[in-house]
């Protein structure tokens, strides 16, 4: 149909990427920390769910928020989805003979560093929801355990970290199902906490 000067104009309603992001970190880091709590062996199941939900989703979350103009969505987005790349190269590449292995300490700094930045982002969430807040603190809670478990070799810290990353992972997916159904009933179904003043959050920038 042409278009003419009397035709409305089209306009289209961006989705909010915000869901997968938080779908594939949750669903990734539970399987990861099911491993960590010494429920299940490592295998390819985690690093293939790291491989491409945890990281190559996430990024592509973090994209959608970047042309949304939300700029803690993209940085957390993106950045915990290079997370996941970096893991997955972390536990492959000794195996190639390219590399060798990190030593403890090394893996320790490592898990430090992602706690430095989990811990920056979590002052940020103290403006976004409740639900929000929970996910970061627990993550930064998640990363100094699993860094203390490697580095003072003390299995017994990094098996209860993964109990930890249990319910940060669960957090996590619970945000995503509410912000789904949310967008699926029209209203909020379950409760996520009501964010600060000039919040900022994971959701898009029209929402």
């Amino acid at each position: 149909m042409a278009y003419s000067e009397t035709s409305p104009p089209v306009t289209y309603r961006r989705a909010n990427p915000a869901p997968l992001g938080l779908m594939g970190f949750g669903l990734t880091t539970v399987l990861l920390n099911l491993h960590n709590a010494d429920l299940v062996p490592m295998g390819s199941a985690i690093l293939a769910m790291g491989l491409t939900f945890g990281g190559v989703a996430q990024i592509l979350a973090g994209m959608l928020e970047y042309g949304n103009g939300n700029t803690f969505g993209m940085t957390a987005f993106t950045a915990y989805g290079a997370f996941w790349l970096s893991f997955v190269a972390l536990i492959s590449l000794p195996h190639t003979g390219i590399v060798d292995a990190s030593s403890p300490n090394l893996v320790g700094s490592y898990l430090l560093a992602w706690g430095l930045f989990t811990f920056i982002m979590f002052i940020a969430s103290l403006r976004a929801t409740r639900a929000h807040q929970v996910i970061f603190l627990s993550l930064t809670v998640l990363f100094a355990l699993l860094a203390t478990g490697d580095m003072l070799a003390m299995p017994v810290v990094t098996q209860f970290a993964g109990y930890e990353g249990l319910f940060c992972g669960f957090s996590a997916i619970y945000l995503a199902a509410s912000e789904i159904l949310e967008e699926a009933f029209g209203y909020a179904v379950l409760p996520i906490g009501k964010p600060a003043p000039a919040s900022i959050s994971f959701r898009t920038a029209s929402a």
